[in-house]
């Protein structure tokens, strides 16, 4: 493929915001410069502090750009101010002139984004630039926060759904009718048929995308890739005497969502000998956010076991060598599908079994018995059971550290997405 300009296009720079989409964008964009090409970053940005005199735009570097984003209707994922598209988006693309346009979101920057980006393919023929949009959850099924989880009242967290339905979808906003629902999809769909092609990081998010509507021959399931330092420090926790393969990680947002409170009522399953030996390392913020219930349950559960559960907090990628190294087991304990989580090819890239949800990209990633051990979703008792048999059963553990296959690399995912590239797409 000849060296083309690249837009790669965020909902956030990582550089503010730490989530798993961002950070697979931004390391797309690092490698293609590595690689030679004449790569941009484009992120959204909300620090009103760091406003570079109140215009649209501010730099990080020469390649990238944050654009402050404006107020949105997050039901159909759309900006209120349309000149932040039409003129200034727009303007970004001239300046640029990419020929390969990748979205890895919509959030914060607007559906209309896809629109002027067609708009600007439709005005350069020459160029005919390739529009890419990676789907990284399931926003444009899911008005729930792309979560597919019903509301229950004042519940964020019921039941798991299985497809979109306007009947259903609307008992989760009473303020809304089906109808509302019936317009979303068509509106959200009226973008995505401008889109050249999708990329999904699992099969299990392209089987729901597929359900809902996208051709299969218009979605490709690619891997985020994984940067590998010079000296990546991969190996077993050295044991003291007796010791046992018992240091748990948990590394993410702590919420409903991601299953913290199923992990702490799991530990009430736990007997004494068996808490004897388990330690629990937890690195990741984000549990301020939440309902005091969830709070309340939360720090209740640190203090009753403060001599087992350790809280490290908010952490750097350039700390997660050293705090990989010092569990010999990662907890993924989602509550809902997930796609592709980050975490799961930073333990594998360190060379950490998992114990994870049975569910969606979960269950996709981690094969049982082979990488790691799943438990029943939301199932805390099933959890315990996993937790006790990973510290007792010593030979377990060295089968699935052997187990453990080192994911994509950064470089590998770049070259198959260039592919993605470079194909023709029928309209």
């Amino acid at each position: 493929m000849k060296q083309k300009k690249i837009l790669i296009i965020s909902h956030a720079h990582p550089k503010f915001s730490k989530g798993g989409g961002e950070i697979a964008a931004y390391n797309m964009y690092k490698e293609l410069r590595k690689q030679g090409f004449d790569a941009y970053f484009l992120a959204a940005h909300f620090n009103e502090k760091a406003h570079h005199g109140y215009t649209p735009f501010s730099i990080v570097n020469e390649k990238e750009i944050l654009f402050y984003a404006s107020p949105m209707d997050y039901f159909i994922n759309s900006t209120n101010d349309k000149r932040a598209t039409w003129k200034h988006f727009r303007e970004v693309l001239d300046m640029i002139e990419p020929e390969v346009i990748h979205f890895h979101h919509y959030m914060h920057l607007g559906l209309d984004k896809i629109r002027e980006a067609y708009k600007y393919k439709k005005s350069n023929p020459d160029r005919d630039p390739k529009i890419i949009l990676t789907l990284h959850e399931y926003i444009a099924i899911c008005a729930h926060n792309g979560q597919m989880v019903k509301k229950e009242g004042d519940n964020l967290l019921g039941a798991l759904c299985y497809e979109s339905d306007y009947v259903d979808c609307a008992k989760c906003f009473p303020d809304r009718g089906a109808n509302d629902f019936f317009l979303r999809e068509s509106y959200i769909k009226s973008y995505f048929d401008l889109v050249d092609h999708f990329v999904s990081p699992s099969h299990f998010l392209v089987d729901r995308y597929v359900d809902w509507g996208i051709a299969p021959e218009k979605i490709s399931m690619l891997e985020n890739g994984q940067v590998y330092p010079d000296k990546l420090k991969r190996g077993k926790r050295p044991l003291q005497k007796g010791e046992r393969r018992a240091v748990f990680g948990y590394f993410g947002q702590i919420n409903p969502f991601k299953g913290m409170d199923v992990l702490m009522d799991a530990l009430d399953y736990l007997d004494k000998k068996t808490l004897k030996h388990f330690r629990l390392h937890i690195h990741g913020t984000g549990m301020e956010m939440w309902g005091e219930e969830f709070k309340g349950k939360v720090r209740s559960h640190f203090e009753k076991y403060k001599e087992n559960v350790t809280y490290f907090g908010r952490y750097e990628a350039e700390e997660l060598p050293e705090f990989m190294a010092e569990v010999d087991w990662v907890i993924i304990p989602s509550s809902w599908w997930e796609n592709s989580p980050l975490v799961i090819q930073e333990s594998f890239k360190f060379g950490k079994p998992m114990i994870a949800s049975d569910i969606g990209g979960m269950a996709e990633k981690i094969t049982d018995g082979k990488d790691g051990l799943h438990f029943k979703v939301r199932n805390a008792r099933s959890l315990a059971e996993k937790l006790t048999q990973a510290i007792s059963d010593a030979e377990l553990y060295d089968t699935l550290y052997d187990g453990v296959s080192e994911p994509l690399s950064i470089g590998d995912s770049v070259k198959e997405h260039l592919e993605v590239y470079s194909k023709k797409d029928s309209k």
